[in-house]
């Protein structure tokens, strides 16, 4: 399993971080490396979290009314996980979505991240000869995360740049026909929302969508919402949680196969930790999924380091607050950057990465030469980005390219090197065209200079 390429990690997408693992640029010690702009890491709260832990040593050095709790945190633990953290949790959760649903610990699920947390849901739901619908373009993780080891199948959801790669119902429903004539049964859909990696939030129109065609499908539901607290500026993340509230759809056999995925990876900026959940409306699910968290669970240290923080309502709220404007800052500067390059990109609202049309910088509309631009970029241009063809798109020359990683003055010289970059490609196009005028000119003269010619002799002969 380990060899065969069902989990892509021999796509582009991982390529480019091995290539910036062996030339990583380092402002002092390795200025001409490779910046990763690959990688969507939430590095811009660092400041507010470090000053929490500073304030609070007793949660840091594992004390309860200065008592120290090591040899408790240390000795086995039930995997359902501690009451404490799994409350703080949900009530994060609920502040995230502006406290307009509610969570419940009995239906939540704690796992090693939302990688394990994905792979869990799948396990619970599918298995071999089954498919799941993704909409496209997706996080290029998920063909190991769902795949590898279940051994379901991904079937895309085809979306396209002409009404921002919005999920149709035309597209659900070729997925779903796809799907049976491949002779796969269609166990559920699974979404990003706010999408990766596109960096925008689903429309109330699309979740309704998604609701409908399940329902009528008799089929699961599954919402990533791993990026829901990136949300910088409108239109509002809409849980789907909420959308089945709105609808009144509880205690409904359709409440029962949604299901929900989050993490503290993107949010808190802590993909170190390992902390993802499930939560699900199905104690079918919840029951199974606790089981299958024995293998991947989650550090007694750490939940309770981290039910200390989320408990604080106080910094809970000022670090919602100020990640927001930090992130929407961060995203106007690389938009901005990519403007001055003369390169644009979707609008988006969430997320730590701008979704980058290159499309105008190929030698030829095909995924040839996407890589062929991907490959000077990373090699040549020193900018580790991911081709729109690791993350299936079905048009090429479009680019995830983060921002939240790295700090302003790397984003300022990344931009610089890519407006240079695209300058070089101008001129030598512009040079190129300028040696065809020549040549077109030049042929005409020597058209009209041996059809002069052949008149003269013509002429000649007659005399």
């Amino acid at each position: 399993k380990v060899t065969c390429n069902s989990h892509g990690q021999d796509s582009s997408y991982f390529l480019g971080w091995q290539e910036y693992e062996k030339n990583p640029y380092d402002e002092v010690k390795n200025p001409k490396g490779i910046i990763q702009m690959g990688l969507a890491e939430n590095q811009l709260c660092f400041d507010l979290l470090e000053s929490w832990l500073a304030k609070n040593p007793d949660a840091v050095s594992f004390k309860r009314e200065e008592q120290s709790i090591f040899k408790e945190l240390a000795l086995f633990q039930d995997y359902h996980g501690l009451p404490a953290f799994k409350k703080a949790l949900v009530d994060f959760m609920a502040e995230i979505r502006g406290n307009k649903v509610s969570f419940d610990t009995d239906h939540l699920v704690l796992t090693a991240g939302a990688t394990s947390a994905n792979e869990t849901l799948i396990f619970c739901l599918a298995e071999k000869g089954d498919a799941i619908l993704l909409p496209t373009p997706y996080y290029p993780g998920f063909d190991r995360d769902l795949k590898w080891r279940t051994g379901a199948e991904i079937v895309p959801i085809q979306c396209s740049s002409s009404n921002g790669f919005q999920i149709t119902e035309s597209a659900l429903e070729a997925a779903y026909q796809e799907a049976q004539r491949k002779n796969l049964r269609v166990k559920g859909v699974l979404v990003t929302n706010p999408s990766n990696p596109l960096g925008t939030t689903m429309s109330r129109n699309e979740l309704d969508l998604l609701v409908n065609f399940v329902t009528d499908k008799e089929i699961h539901l599954i919402s990533d919402e791993i990026y829901s607290g990136t949300v910088f500026s409108s239109p509002a993340f809409v849980s789907i949680m909420e959308v089945l509230k709105d609808r009144k759809l509880e205690n409904t056999q359709v409440w029962e196969r949604v299901h929900v995925v989050y993490s503290l990876s993107k949010d808190l900026g802590l993909p170190g930790f390992r902390v993802g959940a499930i939560y699900s409306n199905d104690p079918i699910v919840v029951a199974a999924a606790t089981k299958m968290s024995s293998f991947g669970l989650v550090s007694s240290q750490t939940q309770y380091l981290l039910s200390a923080m989320l408990s604080d309502k106080k910094f809970t709220k000022e670090y919602i607050s100020k990640n927001h404007k930090r992130l929407q800052k961060r995203q106007n500067k690389l938009v901005s950057g990519l403007e001055k390059a003369g390169i644009s990109c979707l609008e988006s609202n969430a997320g730590l990465f701008c979704w980058v049309d290159m499309r105008h910088l190929l030698s030829s509309n095909t995924f040839e030469a996407e890589m062929e631009l991907w490959k000077r970029i990373v090699y040549d241009v020193k900018l580790n980005i991911s081709p729109g063809s690791s993350c299936h798109c079905t048009e090429p020359g479009w680019f995830r390219v983060c921002f939240a990683n790295m700090s302003e003055d790397t984003l300022k010289l990344a931009m610089q090197r890519l407006k240079s970059f695209v300058s070089s490609i101008t001129i030598d196009n512009q040079t190129h065209q300028d040696l065809k005028n020549m040549r077109k000119k030049n042929r005409t003269k020597w058209v009209f200079r041996l059809s002069f010619q052949s008149f003269h002799d013509r002429e000649q002969g007659e005399r």
